[in-house]
């Protein structure tokens, strides 16, 4: 069944997630009767959501229009600073938190996603199932609420860091060391290792914009 073909799916969400996979990229402009003769809704429930994509930063207004937000290096810097602290805390509440069955999933998407190190976009969305599983496992939703949040301004970034040359087997190696962390319900190691998982992935994506420049 087509998406569109899906009446009683939020409008917001179906925005969102268009936005999420790429669909609708930095600097597009989003115009209500296109939205809503895609995803098969009225224009009312497009235009609220457009509003509140807009309160939350993710759209922006170029005159009349809106379209897609975009970061700069100091709003991308300081995503990356609270990105890095809240998911470190929920690292560190998924090592006293987390149940068995949490713990095996955790390890079951590291294994699974070892197959995907060649494909930066799968890998990327493998990633972000990962991180919401260890949000999730903090069992604290308060913190889940604010770490969604980050995620969606995430995806206003046209690059995922886990296309650098390299990055995707080192990035899973990371990932089983978060997890082993949280097994052993090692508190301090946990939010370390998830701390520097970020930090690393920043620096990474802070050399693609570099090359970036060059080339350009």
């Amino acid at each position: 069944m087509s998406q569109s073909r899906q009446p009683h799916t939020d409008a917001y969400s179906l925005i969102l997630e268009a936005i999420d996979i790429g669909v609708y990229k930095p600097g597009d402009r989003l115009v209500e009767s296109e939205l809503a003769e895609r995803f098969g809704v009225s224009r009312t429930p497009i235009r609220e959501a457009l509003q509140r994509l807009e309160t939350q930063s993710l759209l922006e207004r170029d005159g009349r229009s809106l379209i897609v937000a975009s970061l700069d290096h100091n709003q991308m810097a300081e995503l990356y600073v609270v990105r890095r602290e809240l998911e470190g805390l929920a690292a560190r509440l998924a090592a006293q938190h987390a149940t068995e069955e949490e713990i095996k999933v955790l390890r079951e998407m590291v294994t699974a996603d070892d197959a995907l190190v060649d494909d930066p976009s799968a890998l990327s969305r493998a990633n972000r199932r990962f991180h919401e599983q260890i949000h999730l496992a903090s069992h604290n939703r308060y913190l889940v609420q604010q770490l969604d949040l980050v995620h969606r301004t995430m995806a206003l970034m046209a690059t995922t860091s886990l296309a650098a040359r390299g990055r995707g087997e080192i990035a899973q190696s990371e990932h089983k060391g978060i997890v082993d962390a949280i097994e052993a319900r090692d508190e301090n190691r946990a939010q370390k290792a998830l701390r520097e998982h970020i930090s690393i992935a920043f620096m990474t994506r802070l050399q693609q914009d570099a090359n970036k420049r060059e080339r350009s």
